[in-house]
């Protein structure tokens, strides 16, 4: 069950980021994008690890000092199982997926080309947190250019 969950949220993650760089950003496929992607994976995310952590579906103990997020080994212990190791990875993609949606349409605001999008982009899903600090280099001085014009 968790294979399948995992591969279909890699699945989904990949068709959502292909139309996100490729196609025309028209409201139906950002809509799509949203909902579709980001919406469902987080919905996948939430019932997993309600189920996890509730004991329903691959537990891993009972919640104590053991199975939390406080804690090296708690964070440990919920990855331990092929649950949590899946619900894990969807909260990746899930998050990723959402800051390359901000990021493309902050860069299409501030009209940057497809062409610099794309490997920021590419960034974002292959290493969300490097993808979004390159954005967030890049667009500042455009950033500051068009508050400047809007005063």
């Amino acid at each position: 069950m968790w294979e399948a969950i995992f591969s279909s949220g890699n699945m989904l993650a990949m068709i959502a980021w292909a139309m996100l760089i490729l196609l025309p950003r028209k409201p139906l496929v950002m809509s799509a994008i949203m909902y579709l992607g980001v919406g469902l994976l987080c919905l996948v995310y939430t019932a997993g690890i309600v189920s996890i952590l509730a004991g329903w579906a691959d537990p891993v103990g009972p919640a104590d000092a053991t199975t939390s997020f406080s804690t090296i080994e708690g964070v440990r212990a919920i990855f331990s199982s092929q649950g949590g190791v899946t619900i894990g990875w969807i909260h990746y993609l899930a998050f990723d997926l959402f800051v390359g949606l901000w990021i493309a349409k902050d860069a299409d605001a501030k009209e940057f080309s497809r062409w610099l999008q794309a490997p920021i982009l590419l960034a974002t899903f292959f290493a969300g947190p490097v993808g979004l600090f390159l954005w967030l280099i890049i667009r500042e001085g455009r950033a500051r250019k068009l508050g400047r014009m809007k005063n």
